[in-house]
C-alpha cells in the first residue's frame, strides 16, 4: 500500500519515468520469448519506453515539474532501458560483448563525474554530443528490434554502420563531456 501511495503522490513526468523503469523486465522477457507476435512485443515496449522518455522531460519543463527524483531518475531509466537491451542483444548475438562493455564504461564514467561535481555543488548538463549519442543508441536499439522480428530483413545490413556510429559517439561524447568539465576534478 506504500508503494501504491508513493507513486500516486508523484507528479505525472516522475511517474512516466517509474514507469520506464518497471517496463525493463517485460521488455526483456518477451525479447527472449520467441515466435508469433512476441517477437513484436519487445519493440512495442522499448519504443513506449522511449517515447515516454520524451515526453516526461517536456512535460516538466513546460509545467515547471523539475524534481530532484527526476533529474536523479530520468537519466537512470534512461541508462537501465539502454543497458539492459544492450547486455541482452550480446546474449542473442546482436552485438560484441566489447562494443557493450565501451558503451556501458562510458555510462558509469559519466554517471561518476556527475557525482563528483554534485558532491562539489556543481551541476552538470547533458551536452549536445551526449543528446545525439543517446538518439543514436535508440536508434540502433530499434533497428535491432526490428531486425529481430524477422520481418524487417533490410535492417539486418544496417546494424554493423549504426553500431560503429554509435560507438564512435558514444567514446566522443564520453570524451568531450570529460574535457568541457575537467576542473571538476582539478579542484
Amino acid at each position: 500500500m506504500k508503494i501504491i501511495n508513493w507513486f500516486k503522490s508523484l507528479n505525472l513526468p516522475n511517474k512516466l519515468t517509474v514507469i520506464r523503469v518497471l517496463l525493463i523486465p517485460f521488455f526483456l522477457l518477451f525479447l527472449y520469448i520467441s515466435g508469433g507476435f512476441f517477437k513484436f512485443l519487445p519493440l512495442l515496449i522499448f519504443a513506449g519506453a522511449a517515447v515516454t522518455d520524451a515526453i516526461d522531460g517536456h512535460i516538466a519543463r513546460r509545467d515547471k515539474l523539475v524534481t530532484d527524483f527526476g533529474k536523479f531518475m530520468d537519466p537512470l531509466a534512461d541508462k537501465l532501458l539502454t543497458a539492459s537491451a544492450f547486455i541482452a542483444f550480446v546474449e542473442i548475438d546482436y552485438l560484441s560483448a566489447w562494443v557493450v562493455v565501451v558503451i556501458i564504461s562510458r555510462e558509469f564514467l559519466v554517471s561518476g563525474f556527475r557525482t563528483l561535481a554534485a558532491s562539489k555543488g556543481v551541476t552538470i548538463a547533458a551536452n549536445a554530443w551526449g543528446k545525439i549519442k543517446t538518439v543514436f543508441q535508440m536508434l540502433l536499439i530499434i533497428v535491432v528490434l526490428l531486425n529481430h522480428t524477422g520481418y524487417f530483413g533490410f535492417t539486418g545490413p544496417l546494424i554493423a554502420p549504426l553500431t560503429a556510429i554509435t560507438l564512435l559517439l558514444t567514446i566522443t561524447s564520453g570524451a568531450v563531456y570529460i574535457y568541457d568539465n575537467i576542473d571538476v576534478i582539478k579542484n
